[in-house]
């Protein structure tokens, strides 16, 4: 549990009630999340803490309600989709569930996975016995990145450019990669650029040692990009992305700044810019993960920086908050 920001620690926490329509779970694997570590920083707007944190949740099912189908036998491998939606607000109106107006993330607005065991709905629920059991653990934050690819309408043989490599940055990477676009990857972190280009990046530039805005100009003949992502959370890399976007182009921001952002907007009008939020993940995004895990197998064990026991759970986020080249770090239990 994060107690207070910089300070985690073990809690004992009563044993969670099931009803006819959920499923206990025996986590197995965390992965935690730039908004985890983020709230531990203290500087998680969305959460207030004590708060466990984890969303990003395999594991394996210990008994289901009555009412559940019988497929969630026990011993069978499960990926959790970690929010919820209240089927009444305008998003859920118009079936974009993901953006419910009254979401309430695992580990965010409410408690998360990082325990021994959980209870949630079947509905929640994502039986798979083929993913290595630590992969379980990266469809969750891949789904965000593949779903910021579909909200950026992303199409064979158009240039984008992914400002943040990160967990999220690499799910937009790897999303368009496998639509056929051509990918130019940009991050602080010699590390993240070299996976970058491993998971299919056509170009890699690191940022505050390269002029980013010169070399997109150069490698697009000065036309800009189809689609700029923005992964990282800055002021700067927000307006960065209206600079590098082409004519007619678009913005998807996955990310969000934790200070003011200031625009000259003239860009907006003069390019016709399409700039678009994206949020969470659907059902539809986390099967095409899975499908993409699926097919690279071991590969995907690349994705994971360090695995900590469950025993070390209190010191993950302080060792990511000091590493800050480590992409993801999975709990496992």
């Amino acid at each position: 549990m994060i107690e207070q920001e910089g300070r985690t620690r073990f809690h004992d926490v009563a044993v969670p009630v099931a009803g006819p329509e959920d499923v206990r779970i025996a986590v197995r694997h965390v992965g935690l999340c730039g908004s985890d570590l983020n709230t531990f920083r203290g500087l998680n707007p969305l959460v207030q803490l004590p708060r466990i944190p984890g969303h990003e949740i395999g594991g394996e099912v210990i008994a289901a309600g009555a009412s559940v189908s019988p497929e969630f036998r026990p011993g069978r491998r499960v990926i959790v989709m970690p929010y919820t939606s209240c089927g009444h607000c305008a998003s859920c109106r118009k079936g974009r569930t993901n953006a419910c107006r009254y979401n309430r993330t695992l580990g965010v607005q409410q408690d998360g996975g990082l325990a021994e065991e959980i209870v949630l709905p079947a509905s929640k629920l994502i039986l798979n016995d083929t993913l290595a059991p630590q992969h379980l653990a990266l469809v969750e934050p891949l789904s965000v990145g593949f779903h910021a690819v579909a909200r950026g309408r992303v199409q064979k043989g158009e240039r984008i450019v992914v400002l943040g490599c990160g967990m999220i940055g690499m799910g937009v990477l790897i999303g368009a990669v496998a639509r056929g676009a051509d990918v130019i990857a940009v991050d602080m972190s010699p590390e993240k650029l070299a996976l970058a280009r491993r998971f299919g990046a056509a170009h890699t530039f690191e940022a505050g040692k390269e002029d980013i805005v010169a070399k997109v100009s150069e490698l697009t003949a000065d036309d800009g990009v189809d689609v700029a992502f923005e992964a990282v959370g800055t002021p700067a890399t927000f307006t960065q992305c209206v600079t590098l976007a082409g004519f007619a182009g678009r913005v998807v921001y996955v990310g969000y700044s934790k200070a003011p952002v200031t625009y000259e907007t003239q860009m907006f009008n003069l390019k016709e810019l399409d700039i678009m939020g994206s949020r969470n993940a659907t059902l539809e995004d986390f099967h095409a993960v899975i499908a993409y895990l699926e097919q690279i197998g071991d590969k995907a064990d690349a994705l994971i920086s360090r695995i900590m026991p469950f025993a070390e759970a209190e010191e993950a986020l302080p060792f990511w908050d000091s590493n800050r080249d480590t992409l993801k770090v999975v709990v496992a239990r």
